[in-house]
């Protein structure tokens, strides 16, 4: 159909439409001229959605069903002033027939704002899912969406920080990412950035971050309480956090007058990194009696290790985790485990983004939350030499 062709046939619609029982002629689509060459345009130019089991129905067909407006759709969709009592029950039941959903990307296209925080991490990684979940329920609760972007082996920071800019994501929360990415340093240049799980040098953007020499001195004087003093860590290697975390762990040490057994076994943060870290010290003369894995996935690693070869754990060594994720506690598990607060680290970063959003100009700020420890069955009294 030509450009005349549907206009002609959209004003031939609209003069003839007759007001359903009940509906007021005010709410029935009336041969506006932009409306009409908005339509033809848009039917000309925008197919109606698919999926395998054929197009999926639109605002028109739901305004068709009702015998009303697509301008009253719209109001009815958006809980908006301005249909009658009678209009919206025939626009919802029409919904509810036609089982339509609002297009989403188009509101968006529509509005200057798109009320989407842009947040990304690392698909196995149990903790930073639970705050990407807490995440998701709090933004809601401020009156904004999260778009997911987790990273994968085949997913990089580049990316997935891509994807979220098309998506026109208003800040980004993003744990670990690579600094090297284009992408990355172009969201920083354009909006608020929190930087979580780790230190960053740059004041355009907010750190989130556990304090990390708090919780891994609350972890070596636990274990000294238990009368360890052959305390290794495992860690050391990712990003930023990983070597930084293995210092906090140096300093701990030290300062407990343990200089010299400091003993870094180096290593990543996922359970292969553990159970590799386990086979070094089996391989060793003499084991340490305590080691402390960079995360939960890193002790988990060593603990199902050191179990398989027959060694015990607590009884021969003791094993603790960074995280205190839903890994650490499960029953198998029951591992001694520094606690990274999900709610508190929700609640930073979703306070940064938004004093960010009402003040485009503030510089970025550290924000260190608070560590503590839990205790379980992982860690004992150090075996007799």
């Amino acid at each position: 159909m030509s450009g005349t062709d549907a206009e002609a046939d959209a004003a031939a619609r609209a003069a003839s439409t007759v007001a359903p029982p009940g509906v007021p002629a005010s709410e029935i689509a009336a041969p506006d001229p932009l409306t009409i060459e908005t339509a033809a345009s848009t039917a000309s130019e925008i197919p109606a959605p698919e999926t395998a089991h054929g197009p999926l129905p639109t605002m028109r067909d739901v305004a068709a069903r009702a015998g009303v407006s697509r301008q009253t759709v719209s109001l009815v969709m958006r809980d908006e002033p301005g249909p009658s009592a009678t209009s919206r029950e025939r626009v919802l039941a029409a919904a509810r027939e036609l089982q339509y959903r609002p297009n989403a990307s188009a509101r968006l296209l529509r509005q200057r704002r798109s009320g989407l925080i842009g947040v990304l991490y690392a698909a196995s990684n149990i903790f930073e899912l639970r705050v990407v979940e807490r995440l998701l329920e709090r933004a809601a609760d401020e009156g904004y969406d999260v778009a997911l972007g987790p990273v994968t082996a085949r997913r990089s920071t580049e990316v997935v920080v891509a994807q979220l800019l098309e998506q026109r994501i208003e800040a980004l929360a993003c744990y670990n990412p690579d600094p090297s990415s284009p992408a990355l340093a172009s969201a920083i240049d354009m909006m608020p950035v929190v930087w979580l799980g780790e230190r960053r040098a740059d004041d355009r953007v907010d750190v989130v971050r556990t304090d990390d020499d708090e919780g891994l001195r609350l972890l070596v004087q636990h274990l000294i309480g238990l009368g360890h003093q052959r305390i290794a860590y495992a860690g050391g290697r990712g990003g930023t956090v990983g070597p930084d975390r293995a210092d906090a762990y140096r300093r701990a040490m030290a300062a407990a007058g343990l200089g010299d057994e400091i003993d870094v076994l180096g290593v990543g943060f996922g359970e292969d990194d553990g159970s590799r870290a386990a086979e070094m010290i089996m391989a060793r003369d003499r084991m340490p009696s305590a080691v402390i894995g960079c995360s939960d996935h890193c002790g988990a690693g060593l603990i199902g290790t050191l179990m398989r070869a027959g060694v015990r754990v607590p009884e021969d060594v003791s094993i603790a985790g960074y995280d205190d994720s839903d890994l650490a506690a499960l029953p198998y598990i029951d591992m001694t485990s520094v606690r990274q607060d999900v709610n508190l680290t929700v609640e930073a970063t979703l306070a940064a983004v938004l004093r960010r959003l009402r003040e485009p100009g503030r510089s970025g700020a550290d924000h260190p939350t608070a560590a503590t420890l839990t205790v379980r069955s992982s860690t004992g009294p150090a075996a007799a030499s």
